[in-house]
This record gives C-alpha cells, structure tokens and sequence, in this order.
C-alpha cells in the first residue's frame, strides 16, 4: 500500500465514521470522494456501503429502545424500501439516470435552503402510515435508479416533529437495509478484489473510532438540533449530487 492509498482512504474513513455516527446518514456524500481517487467506483461504492452497515451497528445500539418501541413504524419504511429497490434497478432502462440525479439534486437544494435556515422548522405531527409506506417505496426505487435511497426518506422525517431517537430509529435501519442489498449486489459482480480488502482493513478501525465521537455529539444534540441537521445535510446531499453530475 502506498502512502497515498493509506492517507486517502484514512481520510474517507474517517470522514465516512464520523457523519455516520452523527446523523445515521450521509456517510457516502462526505467519503466517496476520498476513496474514489485511489479505488475503482464498484470498489468504492462498496467499501463505502459496508463501512456504512458496520459502522453504523454503533448508531442503531444507541437508538434500539426507540426501534425496540415502534417496530411498525421502522418496517413501513424498511419492507417498501427493500421491494423498490430491484424496481428501481429495473427502470434503469427506461429513464436516464444522469437526468434524474439533476432533478432530484434540484429538489434536495430547493429543501434544504427553504428550510434549512428558517427560524421555525416544519411540524408535520399527523399519524400517515400510508404515507410513509409510500415514502419507503419510492426511496427504494430511487435506491436502485439513482443510488439516492435515503434522499426522500431523509427530506420526510426531517418534517416530523419527533425526538432525534425516533427519527434515527427509522432512518438508520432504512439506510442499513438498502445499502445491505446494495452490498450483496456488489459482492456477486466482484467488486470485493485485493485492493477493496486493504481498504477494508484501514477503514474499519478508523471508521468505527470516528464514529463513537461522531456519536458523543450526537447524544448532545437537541431534538430540534438533529432536525435541522438533517435538513442541511439533504442541502449538501443535493449540492453534492449537482456538482458529481455536472462536472
């Protein structure tokens, strides 16, 4: 390994750690971009994709009485979820990805600026079970057409007015779930060779320490902290997207 693969991915996975551990989410936006400059994008993908599952087992521990509690309300989301996703993978065909990543990049910002800097964010407190089954199908469709899995979701519960543990309670377990397919997906075309297994062994460590202090800044958040959190990252989500596309 070269001082520039090690500093690279050392990078990403820290990056990738800490975010994951804070938010539950956006862990590809922050280190996609470190890994892609010494890997392949299959190979990146998937490093990222399981340090975001690894990782992540930290941040679901910290939410489990919250998943524990409501396990119908993680399931609307997570079941669709996973059902749209070979959909979506399917519809690959018909629609141009390039396309749709811009519009759903377009949609992210709009959100994310008309909210995020508001001084009273939205409270959308009615009980929508159908809603959010939807939510999760359409979040699993855009997974597998554009690799945007969390992007609905994430714009969704950050109009909820619930406690940072029950929105990570669902947004956790949803990423968890789709990356896992994800995951496998890429498992099955080769995307694990030497190079992803060196950088697998550097990020682990580093992802899993950087994700406890993203974790202790969590449990310092107010609920309406984390809300405004992820409206932010939804703009950087979007900002990111736009940039990937257009340049």
């Amino acid at each position: 390994m070269t001082w520039e693969f090690v500093t690279f991915v050392a990078l990403g996975a820290a990056f990738g750690g800490f975010i994951n551990g804070l938010a539950g989410t956006g862990t590809a936006l922050f280190s996609l971009g470190f890994y892609l400059i010494v890997l392949d994008p299959p190979q990146a993908v998937a490093i990222v994709a399981l340090m975001a599952i690894l990782v992540g087992t930290q941040g679901m521990w910290i939410v489990r009485k919250d998943i524990l509690g409501r396990p119908d309300r993680t399931l609307r989301f997570v079941i669709p979820g996973l059902i749209g996703v070979p959909l979506g993978l399917g519809l690959l065909k018909l629609f141009d990805p390039t396309t749709l990543r811009i519009g759903v990049a377009c949609t992210l910002i709009f959100y994310g600026f008309y909210f995020g800097f508001r001084a009273r964010l939205p409270a959308f407190d009615k009980r929508t079970p159908v809603v959010d089954v939807v939510i999760g199908f359409c979040g699993g469709v855009l997974g597998g057409m554009a690799a945007l899995s969390g992007a609905l979701v994430q714009i969704w519960l950050s109009l909820r007015p619930w406690t940072k543990g029950e929105t990570r309670a669902v947004l956790q377990p949803f990423n968890f779930a789709v990356l896992g397919a994800t995951v496998v997906s890429l498992f099955v075309l080769g995307a694990f060779d030497q190079s992803a297994f060196k950088a697998l062994l550097l990020t682990l460590p580093i992802g899993l320490v950087f994700a406890q202090v993203g974790v202790f800044v969590f449990r310092r958040l107010s609920d309406t902290g984390f809300r405004r959190l992820l409206i932010m990252l939804t703009l950087f989500m979007g900002l990111g997207v736009l940039f990937s596309e257009l340049v």
